[in-house]
C-alpha cells in the first residue's frame, strides 16, 4: 500500500515499500526550515518510530539545494522558547530515533542542515553539496549536540574552523572526515539514497535495530546531555547583543559589526 500526504507544503511525507521519505519542499526560499517545518519533521519521526510498516526513513532535498538552515524571519517571530519548541523536538527525535535513517544531500546545507546529519546512519551527497556551520557569525552556539560530535568526527583542528570561523567545507572534505558515505553527481544522489534504503529494508528490522543501539550506546548520554545545554545555552544567547546585532544586519542586508558585542 502506497501512502502520501502533505502536511504542510514544505514537507512531504511519501511511504513507500517501507520507507518513509521526507522531502524538504520550499526550493523558492531555499529549503529554509520553520517551526512548522520542524513540527511535522518531528511529528513524522515520532510516527514512522510506531509505525511497523515503515523500517527505514529518508531525508533528502532538491537536487539544488538541502537547507540553508532556519527560516530567519520565522526563528525572529517563532524563536524556540523552550525544550518542547519544534526544533529541539526534531533533533531529540532525530537523535534517538531507532530505525535507520539515510540522507541524500544536494547543494548547500547550513546550519542544522548540516548538524542533523550528525544523527543519520548513511548519508550520500552530491559533488555540489557544501556543507557549513555558521552558528558563531550569528551570535549563537552550535546545537543538535554538534559541539561534542563534530569534534569527535573531524578531530579538533578541523572542528575549529567549521565552528570557530563558521567556515564552508566542500562533499570532497566532508567525505575525508567521514560525515557523508559518498559522493555522485546531484541527479543521482536521491535515488541512490532510495536504493540503499531498500536495501536496509530487506534486511531483519530486529538486526537493525540492535546494531544501531549497539553503535550508538555510548554516545547516547552524551549526546541527549549535551543537546540539552546547546539548548540552554542557545536560548540566553538568542537574547544577547551579538545575536540581535547578526539577525538585525541579516534582515537588513548589511555587514554585522560586532566591535561592541
Amino acid at each position: 500500500m502506497t501512502t502520501t500526504h502533505q502536511t504542510p507544503a514544505e514537507i512531504l511525507t511519501h511511504v513507500d515499500a517501507g520507507v518513509m521519505t521526507l522531502t524538504l519542499n520550499r526550493i523558492d526560499k531555499k529549503n529554509s526550515i520553520t517551526a512548522a517545518m520542524y513540527g511535522t519533521l518531528a511529528d513524522a519521526l515520532e510516527s514512522a518510530n510506531h509505525d511497523a510498516a515503515v523500517r527505514v526513513v529518508v531525508i533528502q532535498g532538491h537536487e539544488s539545494i538541502f537547507s540553508a538552515g532556519n527560516d530567519i524571519g520565522d526563528f525572529l517571530k517563532n524563536p524556540p522558547a523552550t525544550q518542547d519548541s519544534p526544533v529541539f523536538r526534531f533533533l531529540r527525535g532525530i537523535s534517538s530515533f531507532p530505525k535507520p535513517i539515510v540522507a541524500s544531500v544536494c547543494g548547500p546545507a547550513v546550519g542544522i542542515g548540516t548538524t542533523m546529519l550528525l544523527h543519520c546512519d548513511l548519508v550520500y551527497a552530491g559533488d555540489n553539496a557544501a556543507f557549513s556551520m555558521p552558528f558563531v557569525n550569528l551570535g549563537l552556539c552550535p546545537e543538535a549536540a554538534s559541539s561534542f560530535l563534530v569534534p569527535q568526527l573531524m578531530g579538533y583542528p578541523r572542528a575549529a574552523e567549521a565552528l570557530l570561523l563558521g567556515e564552508p567545507f566542500s562533499a570532497e572534505t566532508a567525505l575525508e572526515v567521514g560525515l557523508i558515505n559518498r559522493i555522485v553527481p546531484p541527479a543521482e544522489a536521491n535515488a541512490l539514497a532510495q536504493r540503499q534504503a531498500l536495501k536496509l529494508v530487506a534486511k531483519p528490522l530486529s538486526s537493525l535495530l540492535e546494531t544501531k543501539r549497539l553503535m550508538k550506546k555510548g554516545n547516547a548520554g552524551i549526546v541527549a546531555e549535551r543537546m540539552a545545554e546547546e539548548g540552554a545555552s542557545f536560548g540566553r544567547m538568542l537574547q544577547e547583543p551579538a545575536a540581535r546585532e547578526a539577525f538585525g544586519a541579516f534582515m537588513e542586508k548589511r555587514k554585522p559589526d560586532f566591535s561592541a558585542v
